[in-house]
C-alpha cells in the first residue's frame, strides 16, 4: 500500500516536472526539468520494481542515471559555449 502510495506521489511530481518543462521561460528551466523528469524515472523504477518483486530494475535505474548525468552535462555545456567540443585553452592562446 505504501508503494503504491509512493508511486502515485512520483507520477505527479513528474506531471508538474514535465508541465515546468513545457512552461519554462528560458533553456535552463527546461533543462532542469528535463533532469527532474530523469530522476523521477529512476525512483518510479525503484518502486515498480520492488512493487513487482524483480530486483533487477534497479540495475536499469542506475544505468539510466549514469546517462541522465552526463546527457544533462552535455547538454548544458552545448547551450552555454554552442559546441560540444569546446576546449577553455584555445581561448588562453
Amino acid at each position: 500500500m505504501m508503494f503504491t502510495v509512493a508511486a502515485i506521489a512520483i507520477l505527479v511530481a513528474l506531471a508538474l516536472a514535465i508541465t515546468r518543462g513545457i512552461l519554462g521561460p528560458t533553456v535552463f528551466d527546461r533543462a532542469l526539468a528535463a533532469n527532474a523528469v530523469g530522476s523521477l524515472a529512476i525512483m518510479l523504477l525503484a518502486v515498480v520494481g520492488f512493487l513487482t518483486g524483480r530486483p533487477e530494475f534497479l540495475d536499469i535505474g542506475l544505468t539510466y542515471g549514469l546517462l541522465n548525468m552526463i546527457g544533462t552535462l552535455a547538454v548544458l555545456k552545448f547551450f552555454r559555449h554552442g559546441d560540444l567540443a569546446y576546449d577553455h585553452e584555445e581561448d588562453d592562446a
